[in-house]
């Protein structure tokens, strides 16, 4: 039977938009790869992968990811999507917050087997997303 990927994308998007990190973790594979290639920061298998959404809430409690397009083919699906948020918490490891907002254009690409995600690459600008945080000065 084939899977619905209509119903995945909305569903993995639901999960986001409700920073419900264990219901997000429900639709990827016990030892998924997940990849944000701006920060270049590589998660390997769910138990990483919850401690990095845990720091995506934590830093940016309102942050959403809203779907503006997607495609799919029976083992990939990639949405286009608008994120934004506001930094306002604090992680070890990155700039302190800036109280700022952002809102940029990423892509989500997520490589499916057997109905989970096994590899998930994000892509989006990290400069222009420093920059309206206030990190890098802006452009002239």
């Amino acid at each position: 039977m084939a899977m619905d990927m209509e119903q995945w994308v909305r569903g993995e998007d639901a999960a986001w938009a409700l920073k419900d990190v264990e219901k997000i973790l429900s639709f990827y594979t016990d030892d998924c790869l997940y990849e944000d290639l701006a920060i270049g920061r590589t998660s390997h298998g769910k138990g990483e992968v919850r401690a990095f959404l845990k720091d995506i809430f934590t830093s940016v409690p309102d942050f959403k990811i809203e779907v503006r397009s997607f495609f799919a083919s029976s083992d990939y699906a990639c949405m286009e999507c608008l994120i934004s948020g506001t930094n306002t918490g604090n992680v070890p490891g990155l700039p302190p917050a800036t109280g700022k907002s952002f809102s940029l254009r990423g892509v989500h690409i997520c490589q499916l087997r057997e109905g989970k995600a096994c590899r998930v690459s994000d892509y989006y600008d990290m400069a222009t997303m420093m920059r309206q945080l206030g990190i890098l000065p802006p452009l002239p």
